[in-house]
């Protein structure tokens, strides 16, 4: 039972969704702008903290539920080698069949060995989420990092606000240990989740993964492109609307026939 506990991320979930609500708590019981807006009757501040945290844990759960996009069945329904050796070959390289699921691959697939699923445009295995990022929860990661860092912020502010000035160092570490350790947690989530934002925007702006950027020269339809620019790139502003707006399953194999070198 405890090996099934830690295979589905319940251990992993109940942490985030623990720690969550515990540095909430210390923020509402110390003296931070939280608690003087709430003492003073000005409730919109506290009420609003509130529904972002709420939403941030819901955002979570969402993303971390959510099918990344799993490949269910061949891409060519009744496909087989001999029969992709009789078509004519062009630019894009063929289609690889996974040694593990044994499913055909479609262009920017990958296999995940902990979800062990082959995922569409496979981004990177999330190990705070215990689920993939890929073609169908991509968006909704970018918008959980961004929902994520405006209530760390916002914690970070309130937790500032609270350390009071004491006469001694003893006494200053009595009176403010739990909001100092709330401090150093908040901070360095805030750190982690800035960078993971900034990182991932820059990816979508060029229409790269993480999993293409970081193993490039591994990946069969880009390690012999002698220019380092995605061949899935449009333009910073087509590569963000197309990722904002994208309701189906790409084909990305068309998409890289047409930046090919020797496309007509």
């Amino acid at each position: 039972m405890v090996q099934n506990m830690f295979r589905t991320g319940f251990l992993v979930r109940a942490t985030h969704t623990l720690l969550t609500w515990v540095i909430t708590l210390i923020l509402f019981l110390h003296n931070t702008d939280l608690r003087r807006c709430e003492e003073r009757g000005e409730l919109l501040p506290p009420v609003l903290f509130f529904l972002l945290v709420m939403l941030s844990v819901l955002l979570y759960f969402a993303v971390s539920l959510m099918d990344p996009g799993f490949v269910l069945t061949d891409t060519v329904k009744g496909s087989n080698e001999e029969m992709e050796s009789m078509i004519p070959q062009t630019s894009t390289p063929r289609m690889r069949r996974c040694g593990y699921c044994l499913l055909q691959q479609p262009m920017r697939a990958k296999h995940c060995q902990t979800c062990k699923r082959c995922v569409r445009r496979f981004d990177h295995h999330c190990p705070w989420m215990e689920n993939c990022v890929g073609e169908r929860n991509h968006r909704w990661f970018m918008v959980y990092l961004l929902v994520q860092l405006l209530a760390l912020l916002w914690a970070l502010h309130a937790a500032l606000s609270g350390l009071s000035p004491v006469v001694s160092w003893d006494q200053w570490f009595r009176a403010n240990g739990f909001l100092l350790a709330a401090l150093c947690v908040v901070g360095v989530f805030s750190a982690v989740v800035l960078v993971l934002l900034c990182c991932h925007l820059y990816l979508v702006s060029v229409n790269c993964t993480t999993w293409e950027f970081m193993a490039r020269h591994r990946i069969s339809y880009l390690k012999n492109r002698g220019d380092e620019r995605s061949p899935f790139d449009r333009g910073p502003l087509c590569n963000l609307r197309d990722f904002c707006c994208a309701r189906s399953a790409v084909a990305w194999e068309a998409t890289y026939d047409r930046s090919a070198p020797n496309s007509v």
